[in-house]
């Protein structure tokens, strides 16, 4: 269909959309609060993709009957409860997005309903870190609960070609099978975040302080019922120590202490290995200085048994 067949919602959701598959198209779907507020060009006019201020975000050009263009979710950080539980998923596959509010009838909670009522994609802002935003899009709204002052949110993961094609009919379960794995990528950059940030931006075994080396290790994994993406059950290490840990060469005893497998100990080899490996042995891991966040107990045990073990 033409574009000049459309009306100004469509033409400018679709031109929206466009505009954050560009701009994300190298990072991975990670935008930045500047580059929302910055938005993109439609008709002669610059549009933002949200706006700091509001969670929910309607541009002017959508007029009053108009649905939402975006919604946002704020980031997280370690041992802060956010001010909405946007963060927390419903276990039939949705992302749930609290109201602005407790008034259902509300401007903002009214744009999402209609976006919802109207079939229309919108872009939902999902926050993993400091001013860093993973862009879903397109997302639609599949259910609004007034009861629960909540909307069910579903990703479209394939978000290939024109969005009107997946409007309000798209089967259930591939909306729902699409959202859940959207939600697993989006928890892992989370738990990623807050963990790195929760242990200064270093490895907790080596001190090697540059934050884009750095993993968030699961000291349980996750397919453990216990094994959640939450700061106390990870760890901050960089790649060489991260293999380490999973491959069982080196253990972290329920004391914070360091082991090295004794066959790594009495191998010979390069300096890596005597200097990122054999001279960990025996010394302490640096954890964070809030105790909340430090590692469990428990869950270092049950992992150091393990190491044992192998």
């Amino acid at each position: 269909m033409p574009s000049a067949s459309l009306d100004t919602d469509w033409r400018l959701r679709l031109a929206a959309l466009d505009a954050v598959r560009r701009m994300t198209s190298l990072s991975g779907g990670i935008m930045t609060r500047a580059q929302m507020t910055e938005g993109f060009e439609f008709e002669g006019e610059r549009v933002p993709l949200a706006l700091k201020a509001r969670g929910i975000w309607k541009p002017r050009r959508l007029g009053t009957n108009g649905g939402a263009l975006s919604i946002t979710t704020a980031s997280v950080r370690p041992g802060v409860t956010p001010r909405y539980d946007d963060q927390i998923a419903s276990d039939d596959g949705w992302f749930e997005y609290r109201y602005q509010g407790d008034d259902p009838g509300a401007s903002d909670n009214r744009a999402v309903r209609t976006a919802f009522e109207l079939g229309r994609p919108l872009i939902y802002f999902y926050g993993t870190g400091p001013g860093e935003y993973t862009a879903i899009a397109p997302a639609y709204v599949v259910e609004d609960e007034p009861s629960r002052l909540t909307f069910k949110i579903a990703a479209d993961a394939t978000s290939v070609g024109d969005p009107r094609l997946m409007a309000g009919g798209a089967p259930p379960l591939l909306k729902a099978y699409a959202t859940t794995t959207v939600k697993v990528r989006l928890h892992q950059r989370r738990f990623r975040q807050l963990v790195v940030i929760a242990y200064g931006e270093s490895c907790a075994v080596c001190r090697l302080h540059h934050a884009e080396l750095l993993d968030a290790a699961h000291i349980l994994e996750d397919r453990d019922e216990r094994g959640r993406p939450e700061v106390p059950n990870g760890l901050a290490l960089c790649g060489v120590h991260h293999g380490a840990y999973d491959a069982n060469i080196m253990g972290i005893a329920p004391d914070q202490r360091i082991h090295i497998r004794r066959d790594i100990l009495n191998e010979v080899d390069g300096p890596m290995l005597r200097h990122g490996l054999q001279e960990m042995h025996g010394s302490l891991i640096r954890v964070p200085k809030r105790v909340e966040l430090q590692p469990r107990g428990e869950y270092l045990e049950e992992r150091f048994a393990r190491f044992r073990a192998a």
